[in-house]
This record gives C-alpha cells, structure tokens and sequence, in this order.
C-alpha cells in the first residue's frame, strides 16, 4: 500500500466566496470541511503556493501550481497515511532484571 502525504489548507469562507468557481474543481470535501490537498505547500511569502498533483481530461497526469493569498488561508494541516505517526499506545519492552549474587 502506497503512503499517502500531503497538506489539507483550509480557506476562510469568505475566500471560497470571492474565488468562487475558479477554486471549486481543486476542492474536496471532507470532515472538515472544503480543502485543497496538495502535495507540497510554501508559505514563506505573500502568497501561499501550493503543488497539487492532478489529471487531464484524458487521464494523463498533470503538475498544478495553485496560489492564493496567505491572509485567505485559515489553516494547514499536514496528512500522513502510515500507521507510526500520531499519539498512540506503543508497546514497551520488558524491563531488564538484573542478575543478583549470593
């Protein structure tokens, strides 16, 4: 099974107003709410850039470059499908018993 990765950003509602039906076929729906999952995210200007892998009508495979303002963004959080990430119980080894001398 593939490991999926990524970042689900979360737009303000009044960004997904105003880009109205220029950002709804990058969309999904989830728990959540509407994001946009993406594969890569940069943050470190004015606008937020996110990589978005998708397809043509064709099927063929297609890099998308997506970029919006950091101020429309309400929240990034990173997505990670492997079981070892998160709080979860782990298992412990047994403690070690030292040997005792007469």
């Amino acid at each position: 099974m593939d490991e999926v990765r990524g970042y689900a950003v979360y737009l303000f509602d009044e960004a997904l107003q105003v880009l109205g039906e220029a950002i709804r076929p990058y969309l999904q729906d989830g728990p959540g709410g509407p994001h946009v999952f993406c594969r890569e995210v940069d943050a470190g200007g004015m606008l937020l850039n996110m990589q978005l892998d998708g397809r043509m009508a064709d099927g063929k495979p297609v890099a998308i470059e997506l970029m919006v303002p950091t101020g429309m963004v309400r929240m990034i959080v990173s997505a990670r499908s492997d079981g070892a990430f998160g709080f979860h119980p782990r298992s412990q080894a047994a403690p070690a018993v030292a040997a005792l001398d007469d």
